[in-house]
């Protein structure tokens, strides 16, 4: 661990996926993405079901494409078993045994990728994500953080020059994600390349250098966190509003400049779409008052992950 990984600069990245797709008999997992990642911290962001994990598990040559082509460190993963020592990956599940202890269970980890000096190692890898005083308690009595952070330690123990990491977050409360994230910073600035999926943009926001969003396994946009969040301010909202008279509140929305359409839905509710909804709802109160409805509900339809990468895929 104590070595950080050579780099070549900045202009010479360390994951290239070209034009890959990935299929499981009829359902395409992944379909003809391309992109590359360089030293520091990338988040592939994206709903359940983008692709994220079958990337993840492409780059770590735990699947093989089913076109294109994946190389790390500049070699194709493909049929190469002497990449995946240069390689650490954690996966979204946990895979610990209770009854170990976070010490044994990093030592099993570096004797499986062969570590010459495997006390050394699983010293340093213990200590970088500062749980050197609780590596002799079982797993079993660890906090969900701690927990996470132990698999950390066992995943760069070989002191792997890129990380994949699936969902690393996930179930951890923010204290123990602000631990982890500084963690991952300190790795990060050693030189290494790490790879972070998630399904929260802001989860990623103070995090990642750079940020690649999928949806349906492609790519809908990259970019750093200012541009992507630019992006979904770009974005027009659909929100759904219940009142006493539609039609009358539906006239009176169309007479300003926030809303871009309402239609009437089956029900008598109104579907107002808007990309000012900050004007949106400061106008609704008085429209309503000077129309004499009264609002009985108002609510987001699209505010899901799934709908902001659709509206991004759409912009492509």
């Amino acid at each position: 661990m104590s070595d950080a990984p050579a780099t070549n600069g900045a202009a010479t990245p360390t994951i290239t996926v070209e034009r890959v797709s990935r299929w499981f008999g009829n359902v395409v997992a992944v379909n003809d993405v391309s992109f590359e990642i360089f030293p520091g911290i990338t988040a592939l962001l994206g709903p359940n079901g983008a692709g994220k994990t079958t990337l993840l598990c492409m780059i770590g040559g735990l699947g093989d494409p089913s076109d294109g082509t994946v190389r790390v460190l500049g070699e194709e993963v493909r049929s190469n078993p002497a990449i995946f020592g240069r390689i650490g990956a954690m996966s979204e599940h946990e895979s610990v045994y209770d009854f170990l202890t976070g010490r044994e269970m990093v030592e099993i980890a570096a004797r499986l990728q062969a570590v010459t000096n495997v006390a050394a190692a699983v010293d340093e890898a213990i200590e970088l994500v500062d749980l050197a005083a609780d590596q002799n308690r079982r797993l079993g009595g660890y906090s969900r953080g701690m927990r996470q952070r132990m698999r950390l330690a066992a995943t760069l123990v070989h002191s792997p020059e890129v990380l994949l990491l699936d969902e690393p977050l996930s179930g951890t409360d923010p204290p123990q994600r602000l631990h982890f994230m500084e963690v991952m910073r300190r790795i990060a600035a050693r030189g290494h390349t790490i790879v972070i999926s998630s399904h929260i943009l802001e989860e990623v926001e103070t995090l990642a250098d750079r940020i690649i969003l999928l949806t349906a396994g492609k790519v809908a946009a990259t970019g750093q966190y200012r541009a992507i969040r630019q992006k979904l301010n770009e974005r027009p909202y659909l929100v759904r509003i219940e009142s006493d008279r539609p039609r009358v509140l539906a006239a009176g929305l169309m007479a300003i400049d926030a809303v871009m359409s309402v239609e009437v839905d089956e029900n008598e509710r109104l579907r107002v779409r808007s990309r000012q909804v900050a004007e949106l709802q400061r106008a609704l109160p008085r429209i309503a008052r000077d129309n004499g409805v009264r609002i009985v509900r108002v609510e987001p339809l699209d505010d899901s992950l799934e709908s902001v990468f659709e509206y991004l895929a759409q912009q492509q």
